[in-house]
């Protein structure tokens, strides 16, 4: 049995979404380490380890909300794709927005899903669980 944590970058400002995200995670299956950035630019910093993240983890995956301040969501994902270093890491559109045009954008930036958060809490910590148990347990990733 593989006892290393799961690294899950987690790029989120409301703290309400924050815990719920934490609640899903804490009863999973999966041993996960998951790590929070309230916005673009410190995800950014994250990613590159940069500043006070020089010992981040790699994620395993990123959950990137697309409201976000002083970098959105479209920005950073922008930046991740076109780096050739963080490209592979797949990013998971977590967002309020069900908007068409948010949609095609984001994936024309590569996203590799999105999701639209649910209002229910209880729905909610489906959802994540969903998404976890989805890149962790079927889908085969890349090795770094």
């Amino acid at each position: 049995m593989n006892l290393e944590a799961v690294e899950i970058l987690l790029v989120e400002d409301s703290p309400g979404d924050v815990r719920l995200t934490q609640e899903a995670l804490k009863d999973s299956k999966l041993y996960n380490n998951l790590n929070v950035v309230p916005d673009g630019v410190e995800a950014i910093a994250f990613l590159r380890r940069q500043g006070q993240y020089t010992n981040a983890p790699r994620p395993d995956l990123i959950l990137l909300d697309l409201n976000l301040p002083r970098m959105d969501g479209r920005q950073v994902l922008q930046e991740i794709k076109n780096d050739e270093n963080l490209k592979r890491i797949p990013v998971v559109v977590l967002t309020t927005s069900s908007n068409e045009t948010d949609i095609f954008i984001t994936y024309n930036l590569h996203a590799n899903c999105y999701i639209s958060k649910p209002v229910d809490f209880t729905q909610f910590i489906n959802v994540v669980k969903s998404i976890e148990s989805f890149w962790f347990s079927i889908v085969k990733l890349p090795p770094i």
